[in-house]
């Protein structure tokens, strides 16, 4: 998702390193391919095939021109060779989905001591994807895998998501970011992963109840990938500044602020400091009024105002003058 700071206390880190770097160069994403390597390969579900069609002749018809009664014949399938596992049911595109391939895929990835993905896996798995672990698209997974914990997927949470998705191998995973980018783009699925993102920023191990403030600037960036909102570049820089000392986001203000990028416009007019705003916003708009003042004072000042000069320039030009006369 963006930031592998809840463990490693990095808000410049990705989801999936520390560093974000990736190997060079993708691999096939062959389904199963993923599966092959964990030491398993294919899962070869069983198909049945369509039985022979049941066609009418003309012995279909008796003496008195009645037709009989038409019985179609149903093959039972032969159960799957011992050991051999079917497919499931199949995906929206047509294809059929194999939990056992999952879970194939799950171990290519997973930790030799946790039974979960962590950081090394999780690079892995991105540099894999051809996804940049610090990208909008790797936050949208983890939306779908329901993750807990930035840096990790369980095995429950891959599972789990990898059939919310219908997903069973990396090339599969990939084709449905395109309908995973457009679902987020809904107001209410937008609405849930806003929310989630707030949550999966935080370090549930220690229990943390707000975000560090450098994690939330991250969070908010990355979120707003799609959808920037005009005045979150000024919120942002309000935020770096610090000017009210401000050291966590609390989920409160986390969840106004999509409200306030929704119901405040651009230019703050309509603010009123006597609706139910956190406090925050209060002095967030108190600033950024006063500094565009500042901006346009300085806009509207002719060129050559003494009065932008710079400090010291005075002093310096004099020194030049009297150089000259001596």
């Amino acid at each position: 998702m963006g930031q592998c700071v809840t463990k490693c206390k990095n808000p410049s880190s990705s989801l999936g390193s520390k560093s974000g770097d990736k190997e060079s160069g993708c691999k096939s994403h062959k389904k199963g391919a993923a599966g092959a390597g964990a030491g398993g390969g294919s899962g070869g579900g069983y198909k049945e095939e369509a039985g022979p069609g049941c066609g009418k002749s003309a012995g279909d018809l008796l003496a008195n021109g009645t037709k009989t009664m038409e019985v179609m014949a149903e093959t039972a399938a032969p159960p799957p060779p011992l050991g051999e596992q079917r497919r499931d049911e199949p995906s929206p595109n047509g294809e059929e989905f194999s939990l056992v391939h999952v879970e194939e895929l799950f171990s290519c990835y997973k930790d030799a001591k946790d039974d979960a993905i962590l950081e090394e896996g999780m690079e892995r798995f991105c540099n894999d994807l051809c996804v940049d672990p610090a990208e909008f698209r790797v936050l949208l997974l983890a939306w779908k895998f329901q993750a807990a914990t930035m840096c990790k997927f369980t095995r429950k949470e891959f599972v789990e998501g990898c059939k919310a998705i219908k997903a069973d191998s990396l090339d599969s995973i990939c084709a449905r970011f395109p309908c995973m980018l457009l679902e987020a783009q809904v107001e209410e699925k937008f609405k849930d992963l806003y929310r989630f993102t707030f949550q999966f920023g935080l370090d549930s191990e220690e229990g943390q109840r707000s975000l560090h403030r450098d994690i939330a600037i991250a969070l908010w960036r990355l979120v707003f990938t799609q959808d920037t909102p005009a005045i979150l570049d000024c919120w942002l820089d309000f935020l770096t500044e610090n000017p009210s000392g401000v050291k966590g986001i609390s989920r409160d203000t986390w969840n106004m602020f999509l409200n306030f990028t929704q119901v405040i416009g651009p230019d703050l007019s309509n603010y009123s400091e006597d609706e139910a705003w956190p406090s925050l916003f209060d002095t967030f708009v108190e600033w950024e009024v006063e500094r565009r003042k500042k901006e346009d004072a300085l806009a509207k000042r002719p060129l050559g105002d003494p009065s932008t000069t710079t400090p010291g320039s005075e002093d310096e030009e004099a020194d030049e003058g009297s150089q000259i006369d001596h």
